[in-house]
């Protein structure tokens, strides 16, 4: 496989880990990109973007980062907190009157951003269309009781977090939430990062495939067989209520819809240009990136049924759980993507890391590949 961009001498071992995964058949495209003090030391791209295996992955390929996206949705809002039009402990009703149904005046916004709120799935079910009507899901939503009493346990909402987060910036913001995020973060910063994909930048977007064969570790075990065996639990109501989640991937309106949990399309570039920017102060001050990274959540996932620790839109490391640490430093945050894709940052070391796939692998929080090379990344430096 010829491995195309750039890295640095000192991280030849990195790249050639890269290179290595192409070892499996199955892996059909990925990049990685590493920026340390500001400075790009690994810009990788190799394989194929397309279904039929006939299309080179480019420079420019982007793809569905899936929840990675959640951060820069977080993020947004945070600046929206630093402006003074929303406040962490404020109730979302404050905001969004119609939610305070059901016994949710009291929810938070902070409780939105940490998984705490006891809304990561609707009970009733939906038709597939609901998936791409705003007001249907956002309906649903503020109508919704909590599954579990708010602020006394965890569970993460892979879906619902983009209606819940994403319809709060388009009320304090007054624009679509990708409008919002895309103004705001993505382009002062140049990131080729859409929540919203413009059509003309469809050619570009690389086919998602999930490999086969590979059950993945006992927490995803878990997880599958709770979605196989209880078709109304929390667990399998959160991926699959509206049923088209699961299958959406590669669709034109997937794609061109503003859904800030999970349709951000990027690429490995744009998630380490996204943390680096970060670490350095340009997206949020010192108080607020404070917030964004303190612990807010820890312990077993009412949702996952696995141990996952939350900062606000961000999940923290886990350095001793196998499955939960991005495997470079203790201080860790970023967030991992559905099938692979992970972008974090490692305060200690100023370092950000992006590394995205159109070969889904099966885990439910860091994917082996994402970890391996964070690891060898850290071995580089010393």
């Amino acid at each position: 496989m010829q491995i195309q961009g750039y890295f640095d001498l000192r991280f030849e071992a990195a790249k050639d880990a890269f290179a290595e995964l192409f070892a499996d058949p199955q892996e059909r495209g990925a990049a990685l990109c590493v920026q340390v003090g500001g400075e790009t030391v690994l810009d990788l791209w190799a394989g194929v973007a397309d279904k039929d295996g006939q299309q080179a992955w480019h420079s420019d390929t982007i793809l569905n980062l899936f929840s990675c996206t959640k951060t820069f949705t977080a993020v947004t809002l945070l600046q929206l907190v630093g402006e003074g039009k929303l406040e962490l402990d404020a109730p979302v009703a404050r905001y969004w009157p119609e939610f305070a149904a059901a016994g949710k005046e009291r929810i938070s916004v902070r409780q939105l951003l940490c998984h705490r709120a006891g809304l990561p799935a609707i009970r009733a079910a939906l038709p597939a269309e609901a998936l791409y009507d705003w007001d249907a899901m956002t309906t649903a939503l503020a109508a919704e009781d909590p599954w579990w009493t708010p602020g006394e346990a965890h569970g993460y909402a892979p879906i619902t977090y983009g209606w819940l987060v994403g319809e709060l910036i388009r009320r304090a913001d007054g624009r679509g939430p990708g409008d919002s995020i895309v103004a705001r973060v993505a382009r002062p910063l140049g990131l080729d990062f859409h929540v919203g994909l413009a059509d003309e930048e469809f050619h570009r977007v690389a086919h998602i495939a999930r490999a086969k064969g590979n059950l993945g570790d006992a927490a995803a075990q878990r997880l599958l067989k709770c979605m196989m065996t209880e078709p109304a639990s929390l667990s399998t109501r959160a991926f699959t209520n509206p049923p088209s989640i699961m299958t959406s991937t590669n669709k034109p309106e997937w794609r061109r819809m503003q859904q800030p949990a999970a349709n951000g399309h990027g690429n490995a570039r744009s998630l380490a240009g996204f943390y680096a920017a970060l670490l350095d102060g340009q997206l949020l001050d010192s108080e607020l990136l404070a917030e964004l990274t303190r612990e807010h959540s820890l312990g077993e996932d009412l949702t996952l049924q696995t141990a996952t620790r939350f900062g606000l839109g961000c999940m923290l490391d886990q350095p001793e759980v196998a499955n939960a640490t991005y495997g470079l430093g203790r201080y860790a945050f970023g967030h991992p993507g559905a099938g692979g894709s992970t972008g974090f940052a490692d305060p200690e070391r100023d370092l950000a890391f992006g590394f995205v796939t159109n070969t889904l692998g099966p885990y439910v929080l860091m994917d082996p590949r994402a970890q391996n090379l964070a690891r060898v990344v850290k071995g580089c430096l010393g």
